[in-house]
């Protein structure tokens, strides 16, 4: 009986696009050969340094990148930095959403890492990342690293309420049980959720971005400022890399999506304010941070957040605002609405675009070069 299927693939999520041709293979990067012509000694009794030398991973065929649909161009771009091509995937859905994946490339004894952002529709890319990981393990790949640029269901980290579950302990325990060896996260909700895992996490910061894009604009009196007090620690690490005073806005959350602004701690009067935050959802409460400052005196207000998931009424909330610019990496691909928003203004008031996105495909490409390479991510952070 045949089955009918509504075919969804890498190309079709990128018109444009060329077809992601395969990796190139390279020489072994766990043997070599002496000059005298003997074998070397074994890499498995050499320490970390020496089995994997440092070089161009287009030369190691025992590495391969592979993307979902969540995020290709990122995959692309993260692909593009380190020197490789996407890998050769079919994905497909059925008629009725279920997901058909087949990998198109070898993966057996290879380093794999597989790139998805659980964005939205969150539930389908989250189902989509957990088949390709089984399909990888089932292809006897050697180690799977999964790389979420944004971790979804994060925010429910703790039983605040009766009765309610811990999604983010559980999409852990899911990807664990896929098959990923390792984790690689952007700027977790809340830094413990590394907790959450039995395998090891990397856990990157979008901030050195961030700030370099801050110098460079080089706003004169600028306050650093925490929308609330659970991203206080966030904020501080922002403001000493800025130099930069820091303030507060005390807030009181009546329900879910909805934020009422209480009150600003700290003096904004007459200065350049930046709000930091991680995740920009409905970008309610951003707009009442927005407002409180400027009713507090602030002169400019701007605001950065590692991931744009804009949903609901954001786009015209942000749009409507009285935000100077808002800054947000491209963890999650803007939907095409938000884009409209990233062309430069036409109003002499608003000199910026009202929302700028930046690469963090720099920042993803070096961490996974270190992992395969078995050497220190730490400098990332700085």
């Amino acid at each position: 009986m045949e089955v009918e299927t509504s075919t969804v693939t890498l190309e079709e999520q990128n018109p444009g696009q060329p077809a992601l041709e395969k990796l190139a293979s390279g020489k072994d990067a766990h043997k070599s050969v002496s000059g005298d012509g003997s074998r070397a000694k074994d890499s498995r009794q050499a320490p970390a340094t020496e089995r994997k030398k440092p070089g161009r991973l287009s030369d190691d065929k025992r590495f391969k990148l592979f993307s979902g649909t969540a995020n290709p161009r990122l995959a692309e771009d993260v692909a593009k930095h380190i020197g490789v091509t996407v890998g050769q995937v079919k994905l497909q859905r059925f008629a009725d959403g279920e997901v058909y994946f087949q990998l198109l490339e070898n993966v057996r004894g290879v380093d794999v890492f597989v790139v998805q952002p659980t964005c939205y529709p969150v539930d389908q890319h989250l189902v989509e990342l957990l088949i390709m990981i089984d399909a990888l393990k089932r292809a006897s790949a050697a180690r799977i690293t999964a790389v979420v640029p944004y971790y979804g269901y994060a925010r429910q980290d703790r039983k605040d309420r009766p009765r309610v579950a811990i999604s983010a302990k559980l999409v852990a325990d899911l990807l664990t049980t896929a098959g990923a060896n390792r984790a690689l996260f952007v700027d977790l909700h809340a830094a413990q959720i590394q907790g959450f895992f039995d395998i090891p996490v990397d856990h990157l910061f979008a901030s050195p971005v961030l700030v370099s894009y801050f110098r460079e604009l080089n706003l004169p009196k600028l306050t650093v400022v925490s929308p609330d007090a659970g991203g206080v620690e966030r904020a501080r690490f922002f403001a000493q890399k800025m130099g930069a005073p820091l303030a507060i806005v005390d807030k009181r959350r009546t329900e879910m999506n909805v934020a009422e602004v209480m009150n600003v701690v700290g003096d904004v009067e007459g200065l350049n304010c930046l709000i930091i935050d991680d995740i920009i959802d409905t970008a309610g409460t951003l707009v009442k941070t927005v407002d409180a400052l400027y009713e507090n005196g602030a002169a400019a207000v701007y605001a950065c957040a590692s991931h744009a998931v804009l949903s609901g009424p954001a786009i015209d909330r942000i749009a409507n605002s009285r935000l100077a610019q808002l800054v947000v990496t491209d963890t999650i691909p803007l939907r095409e609405t938000a884009q409209k928003l990233t062309a430069p203004a036409n109003d002499a008031a608003q000199t910026l675009p009202k929302i700028k996105v930046l690469s963090i495909a720099g920042l993803l490409g070096a961490a996974i070069e270190s992992i395969h390479m078995e050497t220190s991510v730490s400098t990332l952070f700085s």
